[in-house]
């Protein structure tokens, strides 16, 4: 499942440069995938775009975003509900020129 940005965002920016995967976008900036430029998903608060986001899986053991979020407002999207096989192979897809090692604790938290 993809992580979402509540509405309860501050607008801090504290997620934005942790993301691997460059799937955080402040409100009212478009975002890009495969040089194809779409519309900001939110134009008031920090947002993150589902096709981008791993939940961190081949990164690190838990999404980054959250980690450092002061108001605890990345959290789970209901409408995005994917598997560690599911997001993993985005990550590949996302970063072919990176060797990803197996899956372990260390790298998702579906491991834990």
């Amino acid at each position: 499942m993809a992580t979402m940005i509540t509405e309860e965002c501050i607008n801090c920016g504290a997620c934005e440069p942790e993301c691997p995967n460059i799937a955080i976008y402040a409100g009212g900036v478009s975002w890009e995938l495969n040089g194809v430029k779409h519309e900001p998903l939110s134009m008031d608060f920090y947002y993150i775009v589902p096709e981008k986001c791993t939940e961190c899986v081949g990164h690190f053991d838990r999404e980054q975003c959250a980690a450092v979020c002061p108001v605890d407002c990345c959290v789970p999207d209901p409408n995005h509900v994917e598997t560690e096989e599911e997001l993993f192979e985005r990550a590949k897809k996302l970063h072919p020129d990176r060797e990803f090692p197996e899956l372990s604790p260390a790298t998702s938290h579906f491991r834990k």
